[in-house]
């Protein structure tokens, strides 16, 4: 009598765009003891990024920009755990719990969809006060931190300590860095008409570009215009500049600029998570994984599968006028490539010809605060209130899960009537600071973003 053939072990690394949407197909479309699927992700959560703009400036509760990879994938075993190793050739992942524990978990077929993380210049003192803007943490902290310098500033006689306090830099002028900056100057300046000592021109705003333009993911006259209406709002936007040091918060600019500054928001640039660079795996100047259209992994075809940031996919959409061109870094792209990359792996198991990954780029928008926004879709663009509709509207249909998006829209809809809230939390980072002694001293503390 034969043996019966074993299921498949199919294993995703990373619990992100890719990871979810490939799982989430998988688990909808294998057959009965076709095979099982693992996800492995250090956090029990998918965060929907596009959102914590929105999380951190408290239009959105965090917890709804997040979609729980246990509840969501039902069908799957999801293991809480961060990948140390890849051994391609023993088809062996290694992992690290948050306690401690290192299991060795074997596959038939690997997904690697570990994301990318912020990519740290040698800028003096940016390890140690730039704060980023890529987790649910971050974006609840950077919330807290805002509104707890407002606190701060309000009880404080010093003319240098208030005006350091009241002074906030993005560095990075990509779609991260204008929509923090949006969205925080725009919950701050809502904020203060709780504090009778402190006017709107007591704060300063920054934006630090090294680049000649801001939002280059839209076209020129839209990035123009963007920072055109920042600095209508009095924020300062400082192009072809670099920040040369940020030491004890004094942040010195390649222009000779230098000030004091409490809060140092850094969202310049990505990089591919550096488990990729001990994997064994090709890599790309840049340090993804390469994979071809099909997203097989070059040398593994059929057995590894990348997609999303980490991955090097060729852009078919761009291949007659650059034919090294690979997709940008993006949501966009990233839930596309999981749908066409579950299918492959179907189609693989089930010996039948896979697809090419195509998608042609439709477009970006992007919030500047309440009722603001850019929009540069389909070749059209917009402004202002439209185009900061049209993000709400596009994020939330992409928003995972229907639970997750009829919370937002009934969220949206309270602080609309109700207004947002306004109160800072730092003690839930550390709750037994319980006295106000303490909670000061945490707050001045430098190292607090990393707790």
């Amino acid at each position: 009598m034969a043996s019966r053939k074993q299921p498949a072990r199919i294993v995703v690394l990373g619990g992100g765009y890719v990871g979810l949407y490939t799982a989430l197909r998988l688990q909808k479309k294998l057959r009965s003891n076709e095979a099982s699927v693992t996800v492995i992700d250090p956090q029990p959560h998918m965060t929907y990024q596009p959102f914590l703009p929105e999380a951190a400036a408290g239009s959105i509760e965090p917890r709804h920009v997040t979609v729980p990879l246990r509840r969501t994938l039902d069908r799957c075993h999801v293991r809480t755990a961060r990948v140390t190793a890849v051994d391609a050739d023993r088809k062996i992942v290694t992992v690290k719990t948050e306690s401690g524990s290192i299991d060795e978990i074997p596959y038939d077929t690997l997904v690697v969809a570990l994301g990318a993380v912020t990519r740290l210049l040698p800028i003096p003192g940016l390890a140690e006060h730039g704060i980023g803007l890529k987790t649910i943490g971050e974006a609840v902290y950077l919330r807290n931190h805002v509104l707890s310098r407002l606190d701060l500033a309000a009880s404080t006689t010093d003319a240098a300590t208030r005006r350091k306090l009241l002074t906030f830099t993005v560095i990075g002028g990509g779609f991260a860095g204008v929509e923090a900056l949006g969205e925080l100057e725009d919950m701050a300046r809502s904020a203060l008409k709780y504090y009778s000592t402190i006017e709107a021109n007591d704060m300063r705003w920054v934006l630090v570009e090294a680049a000649p333009r801001i939002l280059p993911e839209v076209r020129e006259s839209l990035g123009v215009y963007t920072v055109d209406k920042l600095r209508q709002r009095g924020i300062e936007v400082y192009l072809k500049t670099f920040a040369q040091s940020v030491e004890n918060g004094h942040v010195v600019l390649s222009d000779g600029t230098e000030y004091d500054s409490d809060t140092i928001i850094w969202t310049a640039g990505v990089t591919a998570n550096p488990v990729l660079a001990d994997a064994g795996l090709p890599l790309d100047q840049r340090k993804r994984v390469v994979a071809n259209a099909a997203m097989q992994v070059q040398g593994h075809e059929g057995v590894i599968w990348a997609a999303g940031d980490c991955a090097a996919v060729p852009d078919l959409s761009k291949r007659d006028k650059d034919p090294e061109a690979t997709c940008p870094p993006n949501a966009q792209h990233a839930v596309r490539q999981a749908k066409v990359l579950a299918d492959n792996i179907l189609a693989s198991l089930r010996d039948k010809k896979v697809t090419d990954y195509f998608h042609k780029n439709v477009g970006a928008v992007a919030s500047l605060g309440l009722h603001k926004g850019v929009a540069d879709v389909y070749n059209t663009k917009g402004k202002g209130w439209a185009a900061w509709a049209a993000h709400r509207a596009y994020h939330v249909a992409k928003m995972p899960t229907f639970n997750r998006k009829v919370r937002i829209l009934f969220g949206w809809i309270g602080s609309g009537l109700l207004g947002r809230e306004v109160v800072s939390m730092v003690h839930v980072a550390e709750p037994r600071a319980l006295d106000a002694g303490q909670i000061s001293n945490m707050l001045s503390r430098q190292d607090f973003a990393k707790k």
